[in-house]
């Protein structure tokens, strides 16, 4: 197998449209610490020469990780795919453990924010709230063992081969739902 002649490393930053740029910023830094970092803001798009005033706000996320955001204040109000589930599209960051998870929770439900969750997906547990702009946002926090992660790794192409021909969910990762009802059956 010959190398790829792309070589990349990482993600550069992850860009979402926002209503307000100065709230988004703001809301940011009290409900998950992140840092303001830089902006640019210009009346014509460097990659098309358009006119369209934006402004461009990046914030740290984290382990070299940028999350920037747009305002575009003479387009149309900002909406979100119709077609598309509210939960399916969300931005998800990673927390060191469980009780940081739990401690996030208390930290962003005493701002007043609706958090559903945790949530145990076999291998990490979530918490789910929205920002001001409705982008659903995910804290996650891993639990799984290596051993797990190896067997998804191994499922993973016969997985997406089944889906492919069948369209049904592939049920070659189980388990991982099964350790879940289990935790919540032992807790009822």
């Amino acid at each position: 197998m010959s190398e790829h002649p792309i070589r990349l490393g990482g993600v550069h930053h992850a860009a979402y449209r926002c209503k307000d740029a100065k709230e988004t910023v703001e809301w940011y830094e009290k409900v998950l610490g992140m840092e303001y970092v830089s902006a640019f803001s210009e009346d014509h798009v460097p990659s098309t020469g358009e006119y369209d005033p934006y402004m461009h706000v990046f914030l740290d996320a984290g382990n070299g990780n940028v999350l920037a955001f747009f305002e575009l204040p003479t387009q149309k109000e900002m909406g979100r795919d119709e077609n598309t589930p509210a939960w399916v599209q969300h931005l998800a960051f990673k927390v060191g453990s469980e009780e940081e998870l739990v401690a996030a929770k208390d930290h962003i439900e005493g701002l007043g924010i609706d958090v559903l969750g945790p949530t145990h997906h076999g291998i990490f547990k979530s918490i789910y709230f929205f920002d001001p702009n409705g982008h659903r946002v995910e804290l996650a926090a891993d639990i799984g063992t290596d051993e797990q992660y190896a067997e998804l790794k191994r499922v993973a192409m016969p997985m997406l081969d089944e889906w492919s021909r069948t369209k049904k969910a592939p049920r070659h990762a189980d388990w991982l739902h099964e350790i879940a009802r289990q935790e919540h059956a032992s807790r009822s």
